[in-house]
């Protein structure tokens, strides 16, 4: 009897791929993460040997995403995220405008009409959560002022991203064709047509919250104290899992947001639940192997030949990230009157991008809007960038404790 095993095989490779990859990069001083994203592309398509199913791989990618997203949410509580907002909120929304900006500026000299230039913008503006979490966790830092405002700016990213993803499809038409210049709304046609969907997009994020707020989060403490209370691990695991993947699932299905945005809601209510130091320690295996899977799929859609035929172009995407965006943040950072090493940690944390930025990548080219070229370049930078990070972050961090040191009496 012949049984379909492509999901079986895309896992126990991607796996196999991902811990070699990962040892290597770690026993070179490089994260795991840019392992893993190689061992994508020794699986892809677009290299000799075994090519994974690149039709699962994006699924257990998604899966990937909750989990990391729903362990956010548990890290990071409502109050946290209230308390930095005076920094997370405005640095966010000026950070994203000048990336897309100064990507545009940069795509108009290659001739790349509005649509592309947008999309790749948008990538390139929103950090990775995995990357960013990883480092902070690596140094130690995820509960400091620093780790918490970084957080609080990805959190606001993300919440932006999805409100850009659900709009993409309406401006697509719009998009297709125009120059780079047509950026004024006064010249869009498909203004006015886009305030209805946005209008139900809000209605819809504010009747998930205020559902998760009167009826979800009581449902979830109940569900969680039964469980606790059989004193079987298995079964706090199995609900934990349900809790993430369920509310995701009922995101997507019921309210027309995003997986990631249920679960890292999920993860908040979970977070004031008083399970959270449990469901964090049953969870992180699963997080850590589906993570390193998300990694993998990503790496799949790189075509490493553009590092060849479009060195310069690969270059000038590298180089908006680190050095575009960590400059933007700074600034902006000082700008809100943030000491020196606390701007200098949180732009070098935030100087990279990841699996936002291949979703938005994903949409790009499912609308037409993005070329394959666009996509690989994407990749390209995300897998530089991610590798320069640490280095990035390892000085930040050492200047950072030199500025902060106590004056000597």
């Amino acid at each position: 009897m012949h049984h379909e095993i492509g999901l079986i095989s895309t896992i126990a490779i991607g796996l196999v791929y991902a811990l070699i990859g990962g040892y290597v990069a770690k026993r070179v001083g490089l994260p795991p993460l840019v392992g893993y994203l190689l061992a994508g592309v020794v699986v892809g398509p677009y290299t000799p040997g075994f090519v994974a199913d690149t039709k699962l791989a994006p699924q257990l990618a998604e899966i990937g995403v909750i989990l990391l997203m729903f362990g956010v949410g548990m890290h990071f509580s409502l109050r946290d995220l209230l308390a930095v907002r005076n920094v997370a909120l405005p640095g966010a929304l000026l950070q994203i405008p000048f990336a897309v900006a100064l990507t545009c500026g940069v795509t108009s000299l290659w001739g790349w009409n509005l649509g592309p230039s947008l999309i790749i913008g948008l990538a390139l503006s929103v950090a990775s959560t995995v990357v960013l979490l990883r480092a902070l966790e690596a140094h130690g830092i995820l509960d400091s002022a620093s780790g918490r405002i970084a957080i609080g700016w990805l959190v606001v990213e993300d919440i932006v991203t999805v409100l850009i993803l659900v709009l993409l499809p309406a401006l697509a038409d719009s998009l297709h064709g125009q120059p780079v210049s047509m950026v004024s709304a006064d010249h869009n046609p498909a203004t006015g047509q886009l305030l209805l969907p946005v209008g139900i997009l809000l209605g819809k994020f504010l009747g998930f919250i205020l559902f998760m707020l009167l009826i979800g989060a009581r449902l979830l403490r109940w569900l969680l104290e039964r469980v606790a209370a059989t004193n079987s691990r298995e079964l706090f695991t199995l609900a934990v899992v349900v809790a993430a993947i369920g509310i995701g699932f009922g995101a997507s299905e019921l309210f027309g947001l995003s997986f990631a945005l249920g679960a890292f809601v999920a993860g908040l209510v979970v977070g004031e639940s008083g399970h959270h130091h449990q469901a964090a320690t049953e969870l992180q295996p699963l997080q850590d192997a589906f993570a390193a899977l998300f990694f993998v799929a990503m790496g799949m859609l790189f075509d490493p030949s553009i590092l060849v035929r479009e060195p310069l172009r690969v270059l000038a995407v590298v180089a908006i990230i680190v050095l575009g965006k960590f400059v933007a943040t700074f600034l902006i950072v000082r700008l809100l009157r943030h000491p020196t090493g606390t701007a200098l940690t949180i732009a070098a944390g935030l100087a990279q991008i990841g699996e936002f930025s291949f979703i938005l990548a994903d949409v790009g080219v499912t609308l037409r809007l993005l070329p394959a070229e666009g996509q690989s370049l994407i990749v390209a930078g995300a897998l530089l960038s991610i590798t320069l990070n640490s280095f990035l972050l390892r000085a930040a961090r050492a200047i950072q404790n030199r500025t902060e040191l106590p004056v000597p009496a």
